[in-house]
């Protein structure tokens, strides 16, 4: 965080100083957990419903923290006393990005892909200068602010994702931090529970386009219909991407190899029919570059597109996207983590979560990667799918049979339907077994799994990512 004085974070935060010099400052982190807090940094405690954070405030004084943001006062500690801590540290953001004018703030949000796409736009914003990121999904009132104090004098960029379980959620947070570009990736039944339908999904995501300025910066998946009519939602400029052949930012000829790895032709072609440029005269059908990536899965081509079109935005030439998107990583775990067993045996790692769209990017990409070798897939429960659970779930077993995956074993009754799905294809050669739980499967895989097979596990927070850290963890293991 930017250097302030503790009366300067009162009035951000519209606190009282207690026991605490207004004219100490702070100069490291903000930190929640008492245990990461450093000398000049902030202890912020929180009430939760087993944990009291002023029972550590002490402790983080100690550790080397100035002050304790809290509700309440701490004896003997130096405290700014607020009446809501999460609030506290939102208005404290807003206030330290309100005196950093040079800042350039991307939000991303997305039904699916707005982790691995958050972190891709981070390392090609990287290249151009110092950047701030929040770590895998730490993207609610929380993990927001959070990662706005990240930012000091000499960051350049700041990368948000922006997650939502409602109606103006992503507008709460560009309220936090106003973004000057944003991204959206896509639109689908991901929380439909809590939203009610895909038409308020939409209108949900596009809270993000709607903060932006004038001269800010929309990139809009030009293959989401909901996603491209959020062009007539916002005032900046617009910046559509896919593979649709209007895309201002387009792949063409996409090929993958055995790896699930994507090849393809990206064509960059300014004056789109949203677009404020105008095509080169020199280039009148768009300057043309090869990529090829390290990433896998078919659904990584979108994403990519995505952070390529931020990466101009920010100073990038085309010129150098090839070598930068050549060398996107993956960051967050247990996303598309393709790992080999010394015994032949392929995994594929995507047990972070799932949702019906980004469980059907999975399943294309293992069958992409079995190309002769057997299939399998271990998927779990997917939550907050609502009125549509049952379907979704169904739309995911059907998925796989269509694809032609050659073993499903599917974990625990609530998602049972995946395996009544499979079954509804007549002509499916594979089969399904549902599994009571994850030791289960990891037994069954056990007696099963032969050399050369490709395993795909994915499924919502419920412990499915233990069959991949047995798979992982297996004898024989590379």
């Amino acid at each position: 965080m930017i250097p302030l004085t503790l009366a300067e974070v009162a009035t951000a935060v519209d606190g009282r100083l207690v026991a605490a010099d207004p004219t100490v400052r702070v100069t490291d982190t903000v930190e929640f957990d008492s245990r990461k807090v450093r000398p000049g940094g902030l202890f912020v405690a929180f009430r939760g419903e087993k944990v009291d954070g002023h029972d550590f405030a002490a402790s983080a004084i100690e550790a080397g923290a100035v002050a304790t943001i809290g509700t309440c006062e701490v004896p003997g500690v130096p405290m700014v006393v607020v009446d809501d801590a999460l609030t506290a540290m939102a208005k404290l953001a807003r206030a330290v990005l309100s005196r950093l004018p040079g800042l350039t703030v991307v939000g991303v949000t997305g039904s699916s892909g707005k982790t691995t796409t958050k972190d891709f736009i981070a390392q090609l914003a990287a290249r151009l200068g110092p950047t701030v990121a929040p770590t895998g999904s730490f993207n609610n009132e929380l993990g927001h602010p959070y990662t706005v104090l990240r930012a000091t004098a000499e960051t350049r960029f700041l990368v948000l994702e922006m997650g939502a379980r409602g109606p103006g959620h992503i507008r709460y947070l560009c309220e936090i931090a106003p973004p000057h570009i944003g991204v959206v990736l896509n639109v689908g039944v991901a929380h439909i529970g809590e939203f009610g339908s895909v038409e308020g999904i939409a209108a949900a995501k596009g809270e993000l386009v709607e903060a932006l300025p004038p001269e800010g910066l929309a990139v809009l998946n030009a293959d989401d219909p909901r996603v491209r009519a959020m062009a007539e939602r916002t005032a900046a400029e617009v910046m559509l991407v896919g593979e649709a052949p209007d895309a201002t930012l387009r792949a063409e000829d996409v090929v993958l190899d055995n790896r699930g790895r994507a090849s393809y032709t990206l064509v960059y072609q300014p004056g789109g029919p949203h677009g404020r440029e105008q095509a080169s005269e020199a280039s009148p059908h768009g300057e043309r570059v090869a990529v090829r990536l390290t990433v896998a899965g078919r659904h990584q081509v979108a994403n990519t597109l995505a952070a390529a079109a931020v990466a101009l935005r920010l100073g990038m030439p085309v010129g150098d996207l090839p070598d930068a998107l050549g060398a996107l990583r993956l960051v967050s775990g247990r996303r598309m983590d393709v790992f080999d067993r010394a015994d032949g045996v392929t995994v594929i790692d995507d047990s972070y979560n799932a949702n019906p769209a980004s469980t059907a990017a999975a399943l294309r990409a293992l069958v992409a990667m079995g190309n002769g070798r057997r299939t399998i897939a271990v998927l779990g429960y997917q939550a907050e799918l609502g009125e549509f659970e049952r379907e979704g779930h169904e739309e995911v077993g059907r998925l796989a049979a269509e694809l032609g995956v050659d073993r499903l074993i599917v974990i625990g009754e609530p998602a049972a339907p995946i395996c009544d799905g499979a079954a509804a294809v007549t002509n499916w050669g594979g089969e399904s077994v549902l599994v009571a739980d994850q030791e289960a499967a990891i037994a069954l895989l056990r007696e099963e799994l032969r050399s050369g097979d490709v395993v795909l596990v994915k499924g919502s927070r419920y412990r499915t990512w233990d069959v991949a850290d047995a798979l992982r963890a297996a004898e024989g293991m590379a």
